[in-house]
């Protein structure tokens, strides 16, 4: 345990998704705009379609169909302002930290010596927003190190810092 000041209560020790000496970069908050937006108009249009078929088909119990696809757009909806802002990404002398998730947290570390290329992406809608993601690959398939809702200077700030750490650590092996 840790304390801020003389005085205060002693702060909790940081957990396995907080390690003590990393300082977050959050993404941008237009990220969860972006999402909203895409819940809104898929989300919105599912439920339109759902409730002409209902109302066609005329079958009282058929209207839960819409009603149940509403209620998990809208829960999708409230959760999207915390889920951007669980989303980070800490860069550490020997690897990158992404950490991610409201109730099921993840982190993920990508050592630079393992990075084998960076990829900057952004669809019509993240340019619109102003935003890109950066996607690490690495050797293992199963890794899932991307961050999105980067600023695009940022997200090529990044990719060309990542890429230059990789090369010069898997120069040293």
């Amino acid at each position: 345990m840790t304390t801020d000041s003389p005085g205060h209560a002693p702060a909790p020790t940081a957990g396995p998704f907080d390690p003590a000496d990393v300082a977050w970069t959050p993404v941008s908050s237009r990220l969860a705009t972006v999402r909203l937006l895409m819940i809104a108009l898929w989300g919105g249009g599912l439920v339109v379609v759902t409730a002409v078929v209902a109302a066609l088909v005329g079958y009282a119990w058929l209207w839960g169909v819409p009603a149940v696809l509403a209620a998990l757009f809208l829960w999708g909806a409230l959760l999207v302002r915390r889920q951007v802002r669980a989303l980070a990404y800490a860069e550490r002398a020997d690897d990158l930290l992404i950490r991610r998730g409201i109730l099921f947290r993840e982190l993920v570390v990508v050592p630079y010596g393992r990075m084998q290329y960076v990829d900057v992406s952004a669809g019509p809608v993240q340019r619109r927003f102003g935003i890109a993601t950066v996607q690490l690959h690495t050797a293992a398939p199963g890794t899932d190190a991307t961050i999105p809702g980067l600023p695009p200077q940022e997200a090529a700030r990044l990719r060309d810092r990542l890429a230059s750490r990789g090369e010069a650590r898997l120069a040293g092996l």
